[in-house]
């Protein structure tokens, strides 16, 4: 080779970035991607990158960063199998941790990454630590001794103060080495608050040194139910466990160092059968009780005539708060039925010496009254949304679950609110309609409806909209065993959420977010997370195809996946139809999908059973919108030909608790009409009641309706399919109007609490 075509040769590598005197030149080495969960306020990527190596050291002074610094190691360790020395100062090669005290922005912070260092500039130490989080997420997945971290200048703060993760080990037990993880994965995230459910009916897991029978009795029960609630089965094993005061004390330190603050919460008055069973002066009726074995809500409470439980309540709280340094102590008020204090001489008496209204003003007194006390002692409460009921305590933080209506009714009061309704950020429920999905409470909440979460509702001004702190996800453990089941239903779902709650709401893209998530779950996997893999999978969006009919559009967000379809109800195989366009329903049938990648299936197949009717994707029109915890996002769901199945969590039952249902279809002209249906639900466990009465109308011209059936018995328990059989009849236009039974009545699960209406599919034929 002659030395003009060498130089030409050197010349032409050095162009490709392949030949350099610089970190650039080493090919095998691998590199980060500029891939960041939560997305930061402003991200400038460069062209340089900054090479680490086992002489890279990470530069901190204060004990806070040194922490930190620490804990970056503990990550690298798993990549690179070495940790970098920890030094007091440094300019080259180096990882440079500086912390402020700009109290205003205290989780702000700044990151610069060049061929020379990487420097993170904290606002505070908690600033700092999350900057560092974002610095993990730059380096590759892969493992190696040494690797870059590509170039980048990061600007970031959170948009919410308040970011929380919930957990309930009362109706199931987790070992401390899983709270560890689960604050692990909080930080990593950027989550800084864990809301710990620490007592319920069905078991007390605090040790109170005062009180032994609360790890003696209260932290055990006789069994435990199996299948789902409605299934009234027992495994007839002893269940228990509680977490010793030093354990505690363990987790709150381990939570401090990951800039997480940790909020127990204590169930007053309500949710209380566990501490009754160890000490029965407490209730109303004297017991005896025993701890909870069933789910639900119970009717036995603290009585709150009785001084003692005040005393007990006080008790109790001496001990937790030497052990909780956070500013918030949560004292549930959630679902506390009164049929007790209804018949209690010592809660009538109560209710009369204090002229109080009702029993509802009575919870709101035990309320205020541990307020109070809590105030003393330099503390605010935390409580579910029903301790706005009967008047909400001066100083108390409202946690909104049942919808967003008692956190807006509090943001108008000028109170603090924390957003976790039901509808979007209860990760108990389905995550997908897959048949393997493990059993859970019901409801359907896949990623996609958690990243669309916006918690500051539209109905509050600016000024109101400042009384929302933030949101957090509720895990409650009903049906949630084991710890990988725990993870399975967490992540990615909370993922999804920590970018709502951190990320600016002009930043958040699901598409984009769905590619930064593909590299990120290599990070879940690093850290062994069992979690769901839903979101790869082949998923099935049923719509209106503008000519008055029902399309599948099938879609799969897995790199390489190819996507294979049957409408014969026959399992999809490579040699199956190939997926082009959207997939017309014309006749009943079964539209099963499956997305393959190198020629095997990959996830949950997509499986859909379509009845075919007059009404398919007809225009419907409803007299009010449904609840948003069962809203199926549009009237369209009515007329979509899929009939919702009886678990309820397929996103297709529209739930009503506060008013009747009213739905018009309008045919495509006027047409014999031979039946009429509807499928409505009888789960009166679940609070679900069929309607007193359906009645059907049919019209030629939208205006003069004339009633051709009327149903008022649905005996069935589960699915109630209403099908009315009538003379024939020409129509245009057909209502139906499903009337909710009303309160539930004393005895039944939730008496006192509207019960819900659940309708789904109108049937013409």
């Amino acid at each position: 080779m002659t030395l003009k075509k060498l130089s030409h040769w050197g010349l032409s590598l050095a162009m490709l970035g392949l030949f350099s005197c610089g970190n650039a030149g080493k090919t095998n080495v691998p590199k980060g991607k500029v891939s960041i969960i939560p997305m930061p306020v402003s991200v400038q990527e460069k062209a340089d990158s900054f090479l680490l190596n086992k002489r890279t050291v990470i530069v901190a002074s204060n004990e806070a960063d040194k922490q930190t610094a620490s804990l970056f190691n503990s990550w690298l360790k798993e990549l690179a199998g070495y940790e970098l020395q920890i030094a007091a100062q440094g300019d080259n090669n180096a990882i440079i941790l500086h912390s402020a005290a700009d109290s205003a922005n205290a989780e702000g912070y700044t990151l610069d990454v060049n061929n020379k260092t990487v420097t993170i500039n904290g606002n505070t130490s908690a600033g700092t630590f999350y900057g560092v989080q974002t610095l993990i997420q730059l380096l590759p997945v892969e493992k190696a001794s040494e690797m870059y971290i590509p170039g980048a200048d990061i600007k970031d703060q959170p948009r919410f103060a308040y970011r929380g993760l919930h957990l309930d080990v009362c109706r199931h037990f987790f070992p401390v080495d899983f709270i560890k993880k689960y604050i692990d994965l909080m930080a990593m995230h950027k989550f800084n608050t864990f809301h710990w459910h620490l007592t319920d009916d069905q078991g007390w897991r605090i040790e109170i040194k005062r009180y032994p029978r609360l790890q003696e009795v209260a932290s055990k029960r006789k069994e435990s139910m199996v299948g789902h609630y409605n299934d009234g089965k027992y495994d007839g094993k002893p269940y228990g466990g509680f977490y010793t005061q030093e354990e505690v004390k363990e987790v709150v330190k381990y939570a401090a160092e990951h800039f997480v603050t940790v909020i127990p919460e204590i169930e007053m008055p309500g949710h209380a059968l566990a501490a009754l069973a160890a000490y029965p002066n407490l209730g109303c009726t004297g017991g005896p009780y025993e701890v909870g074995t069933r789910w639900g809500v119970l009717d036995d409470v603290f009585c709150a005539g009785n001084d003692s439980v005040y005393t007990f309540l006080e008790g109790v709280m001496d001990e937790v708060l030497p052990l909780f340094p956070s500013k918030y102590i949560h004292i549930g008020g959630d679902e506390c039925p009164k049929v007790r204090w209804q018949k209690c001489p010592k809660c009538q008496a109560r209710i009369k010496a204090l002229g109080l209204k009702d029993e509802h003003a009575l919870q709101s007194y035990v309320i205020q009254r541990m307020e109070k006390y809590l105030n003393s002692k330099g503390r605010q409460i935390i409580g579910w949304d029903e301790i706005l009921e009967g008047g909400l305590a001066p100083n108390a933080t409202v946690m909104s679950w049942r919808g967003m209506e008692g956190g807006i009714a509090a943001a108008k009061q000028h109170h603090n609110v924390i957003m976790t309704p039901g509808s979007h950020v209860y990760f108990d429920h389905y995550q997908s309609k897959g048949k393997t999905e493990p059993l859970a409470i019901g409801g359907f909440t896949p990623v996609s409806k958690v990243y669309e979460f916006e918690p500051v509702p539209k109905e509050l001004t600016a000024e109101e909209a400042k009384y929302i702190k933030g949101a957090q996800a509720n895990l409650w453990s009903e049906y949630i065993g084991s710890t990988g089941h725990m993870e399975y239903m967490v992540y990615p779902r909370a993922t999804a959420l920590a970018e709502v709650l951190w990320s600016q709401p002009e930043k958040r893209d699901y598409n984009n977010f769905l590619d930064r998530l593909k590299l990120h779950v290599k990070r879940l996997d690093l850290k062994k997370v069992n979690y769901a893999k839903h979101v790869f999978e082949v998923m099935g969006n049923v719509d209106d195809n503008h000519k008055g009919g029902v399309e599948v559009k099938l879609d799969a967000k897995l790199d390489g996946g190819k996507i294979y379809f049957t409408t014969d109800s026959t399992a999809p195989t490579p040699q199956s139809t190939a997926y082009t366009a959207p997939v017309q329903i014309q006749q009943t049938s079964t539209v099963r999908a499956q997305v393959f990648q190198d020629g095997k299936p990959f996830g949950n197949e997509y499986s859909q059973h379509f009845l075919f009717h007059k009404g398919l994707g007809k225009k419907v029109t409803l007299n009010a919108p449904p609840d948003q915890a069962y809203n199926p996002g549009s009237s369209f769901a009515l007329v979509n030909g899929i009939e919702g199945i009886s678990s309820f969590n397929d996103n297709q039952w529209f739930g009503y608790k506060n008013g009747d249902m009213v739905a018009v279809i309008e045919l495509d002209s006027i047409q014999d009409i031979r039946q009429v249906g509807m499928n409505t639900l009888n789960f009166k466990t679940n609070w679900i009641y069929p309607p007193k009465t359906v009645v059907f109308s049919v019209s030629e011209d939208g205006k003069q309706y004339k009633e051709v059936y009327k149903q008022s018995a649905f005996n069935q328990n589960g699915i109630n399919q209403v099908r009315g059989n009538i003379t024939p009849v020409r129509a245009k236009f057909v209502k139906m109007e499903a009337q909710r039974f009303g309160i539930i009545p004393a005895g039944g699960e939730g008496a006192g609490n509207p019960a819900w209406l659940f309708v789904d599919e109108m049937i013409i034929n």
